[in-house]
């Protein structure tokens, strides 16, 4: 990954925000974000379910729900804010051919009435200025690309005919055709075995070198993106409370929230020992929150985090976190046994 510099930054958030309007009520999915995602690097999001991460993301290419609207802020790509689209046409312009998105179901992902081929023609003919056998050998090439064998034959076949790590293959290829430049990826792997789960991230780390992607996971699984990620952002209750680069994050992470996280890793338990989890729930987002939101779930929250909500302080230019203990008035706070266990285990445990 190149050196973060404004130059690099290929897509912006700034101070996003995020509303639902339910059985007339108002939640705050996004609590003004910001971040920025640099060109050709790999993007880890991860948080609890529930936390926002693909709201966040989906925001990228109009794909809020009806009841959704962007409230404040922006975002920014190639110089255009697409927080001031308003028709379906300018998406088009972006979603897909420029922003593309790997689900995390693909049989919700594909249709099960048209032949693989069939779909993967659509992403082809719509993106690129191909038609006739060239769109035709596109599609198959795409195929290929993905690791599926005899494409020519698989080209005609349906969706059911294929194992769930093909079809998520087929989900990439759908995606890879549109020849984007950010690929968000979200959950790839969440319905897949181990061993499948590993050869997906496998395949997508090897498009983005081949394709130049951008690419941003989506997780609620640090050790899934391990080997993958470049960078972190920790997300929380509508908000982003750490980001880092990988090794920071996994080896010298600042908010409690990342700590808990990454205690939580089934890889870090110890055998007669119970797994650690995170006590409590998240807060209800359609009533305002104080302070920090991690608080309540909070062993060593500290008084002010029920008060006010903590800046992001800077721990290196790579690396920050919105937690109050890393103010200098705050008393030390050392991290949970797991984490300095990892720490001086050094590696990144394996999803």
């Amino acid at each position: 990954m190149s050196t973060p510099t404004s130059n690099n930054v290929i897509l912006s958030f700034q101070d996003l925000d995020i509303r639902f309007t339910l059985r007339g009520q108002t939640l705050n999915a996004i609590r003004g974000i910001s971040l920025d995602v640099y060109r050709g690097e790999s993007l880890a999001i991860v948080g609890e379910s529930g936390s926002g991460k693909s709201v966040f993301t989906k925001s990228a290419m109009g794909l809020l729900d009806a009841n959704g609207v962007i409230a404040g802020g922006h975002i920014w790509y190639e110089g255009k804010d697409l927080t001031t689209f308003t028709r379906e046409k300018e998406w088009l312009t972006i979603r897909g051919k420029e922003i593309a998105m790997v689900m995390q179901d693909p049989m919700t992902s594909l249709n099960p009435l048209k032949t693989v081929g069939e779909q993967i023609l659509e992403a082809v003919l719509l993106h690129q200025d191909l038609r006739g056998e060239a769109a035709k050998r596109a599609a198959i090439q795409a195929l290929a690309a993905v690791g599926i064998d005899d494409p020519e034959r698989r080209y005609k076949q349906y969706p059911h005919e294929f194992s769930g790590g093909m079809r998520q293959r087929v989900v990439i290829a759908i995606a890879v055709a549109c020849r984007p430049k950010i690929l968000i990826c979200d959950e790839p792997t969440t319905a897949l075995d181990v061993t499948i789960q590993a050869q997906i991230l496998d395949l997508i780390k090897a498009l983005q070198k081949k394709l130049d992607l951008t690419t941003i996971y989506i997780t609620h699984d640090l050790g899934v993106v391990a080997n993958v990620a470049d960078r972190i952002a920790v997300m929380y209750a509508g908000d982003i409370v750490e980001v880092g680069r990988c090794e920071e994050v996994f080896y010298d992470p600042k908010h409690p929230y990342t700590w808990a996280l990454l205690s939580s890793l089934p890889q870090l338990g110890v055998k007669g020992q119970d797994l650690y989890s995170i006590q409590g729930t998240p807060p209800n987002l359609f009533y305002e929150v104080k302070g920090d939101a991690f608080a309540p779930r909070n062993p060593q929250a500290l008084n002010i985090d029920f008060v006010e909500r903590p800046p992001f302080f800077e721990v290196s230019p790579t690396h920050k976190a919105r937690t109050w203990l890393l103010d200098p008035r705050s008393p030390k706070v050392e991290p949970p046994e797991h984490i300095r266990h990892l720490r001086q285990k050094g590696g990144y445990p394996h999803g």
